[in-house]
C-alpha cells in the first residue's frame, strides 16, 4: 500500500546527499539492508528525498519513488535496489558492515551491488534540481530474493502510474559502460526414475542416478549460441547447475533430479526457450520451475543515443538477468549503467573504487544538465 510517511524508531540514520558521493556510498553501506530488512535504509532515503522541495515522493512498503514535474519533453527513470545479500561468514572478509577504506578502495557489503549506484541516484536528486529531462527516481526492496517479492514488481502492480517514462537506467554495476538489455533465464527439474534395492543386490533394482547420464551427456555436448540482437552479441548458456538423488549409502537410488538453467538471448520468449530445452532433453520427465524474459538492448530511442554519446564507450550486452527486463515489459527501453565490477558482486571482499563512483556521477550529471 502506498503511503506518504513512515513510522520510525528513534535515532534513525540521516544521509547528507551533498557530501562527496564516495563518502555518501559509505554512509549508505553502513545502514545494513539485507533483503527483508531494508526498512532502516528506506527510512533514511525517504527522509533525505522529502527534504528536497523539487521532488514528489511516494513510499510503498520499503520502496520509494521520487519524481520531478518540470514539464520536460522526456522523462527518464534512474532505478536501483536497496537490499543486499547476507554478510559474508568467512573470517577476515572485508565485504561486510560497517564498511572500510583501503586508500581509494571502499570495501563493504553492497559496495558494488549496488550501493554505489544508489548513492549516485541520491546525489543527482540533490544536486541536479532542474535537469533537462524529468526524472523518476526508484529505490526498491527485495531484488536479491525470489522475483515474486520484488519491490519493483509491487510498484508496477500498485503504482503503475508513477512509472511511465521514455527511457530507463538501472544503476547496476557495469564498470561504467552501458550494458544494453539482458539475457532471459529459465530453470527446469529433470527427473529420472528407478527401482530401489540393496546395493549388495544391485541387479534387483534400477539405478536412477545412472539413468541421468544421458541428460548430462546431452548438456555437455550442447554448443551454446551467440545471438546478435539489435547490434549486440548475447552469449547463451545451458547447464546442469545442481543434481541430487539417493537415500543411503547402501541403497540403489530410485529417483534423481538434475536442475538445469538456460540463459537465453533476448530474441527469444520464455516459451521459445522452453521449447528449445524440451527438444534437447526429449524423453525425460521435466518440470519448469522458474522463468524470466530477457530485454532487448533498449538503445533505439533518442534518450539512449544521447546517453551513449555522453558515456563515450561502445555499449556491451548484459549476460545476466537484471530488472531492465521488468522495465522493458512495461514498454520502457532500458539499459544498465553503474559503478563497480559486476564480478565482485556478492563476493566476500566486495569493493568499489571511489573514483569509479565519482565518474559515474559525472557522466549522468553532464547528460542531465
Amino acid at each position: 500500500m502506498s503511503r506518504t510517511s513512515s513510522a520510525r524508531g528513534a535515532g534513525h540514520s540521516r544521509l547528507d546527499l551533498t557530501q562527496d558521493v564516495a563518502l555518501l556510498t559509505a554512509a549508505v553501506i553502513d545502514i545494513e539492508s539485507l533483503s527483508g530488512h531494508e526498512a532502516a535504509l528506506a527510512d533514511a532515503v525517504e527522509d533525505a528525498l522529502r527534504a528536497l522541495p523539487h521532488l514528489e515522493v511516494t513510499r510503498n512498503g520499503d520502496s520509494i519513488v521520487a519524481r520531478t514535474s518540470l514539464g520536460r519533453a522526456e522523462r527518464i527513470i534512474l532505478a536501483g535496489h536497496l537490499d543486499t545479500v547476507p554478510l559474508p561468514t568467512v573470517a577476515g572478509s572485508r565485504g561486510t558492515v560497517p564498511c572500510s577504506w583501503d586508500g581509494g578502495m571502499l570495501y563493504g557489503r553492497g559496495a558494488t551491488d549496488m550501493k554505489g549506484g544508489v548513492a549516485v541516484q541520491l546525489a543527482i536528486a540533490a544536486t541536479v534540481p532542474e535537469p533537462n529531462k524529468d526524472i523518476t527516481f526508484i529505490f526498491y526492496d527485495h531484488e536479491e530474493v525470489a522475483a515474486a517479492k520484488s519491490g519493483l514488481g509491487r510498484l508496477e502492480r500498485e503504482n503503475r502510474e508513477l512509472l511511465d517514462a521514455d527511457f530507463g537506467i538501472l544503476l547496476e554495476p557495469t564498470n561504467g559502460t552501458v550494458e544494453g538489455g539482458c539475457n532471459g533465464t529459465i530453470r527446469f527439474e529433470v527427473t529420472t526414475r528407478g527401482l530401489a534395492a540393496h546395493s549388495a543386490r544391485a541387479w534387483m533394482g534400477e539405478n536412477a542416478i545412472h539413468a541421468a547420464a544421458p541428460i548430462l551427456a546431452r548438456l555437455a555436448a550442447y554448443a551454446p549460441s551467440t545471438v546478435n540482437v539489435d547490434g549486440l552479441d548475447y552469449r547463451e548458456s545451458l547447464n546442469a547447475v545442481k543434481i541430487h538423488g539417493g537415500t543411503a549409502g547402501n541403497v540403489i537410488p530410485d529417483a534423481c533430479v538434475v536442475e538445469v538453467n538456460y540463459r537465453f538471448a533476448p530474441d527469444k520468449t520464455p516459451a521459445q526457450a522452453e521449447e528449445r530445452v524440451r527438444e534437447l532433453l526429449a524423453g525425460f520427465e521435466m518440470v519448469r520451475t522458474d522463468s524470466s524474459a530477457g530485454a532487448r538492448p533498449g538503445l533505439n530511442v533518442p534518450a539512449a543515443a544521447s546517453f551513449v554519446a555522453t558515456v563515450g564507450k561502445e555499449p556491451l550486452p548484459k549476460y545476466g538477468w537484471t530488472d531492465v527486463a521488468r522495465l522493458s515489459e512495461m514498454g520502457i527501453p532500458a539499459v544498465n549503467f553503474g559503478p563497480g565490477d559486476p564480478l565482485l558482486a556478492h563476493s566476500d571482499n566486495e569493493h568499489v573504487l571511489a573514483a569509479d563512483i565519482r565518474a559515474c556521477l559525472d557522466v549522468l550529471t553532464r547528460w542531465l544538465k
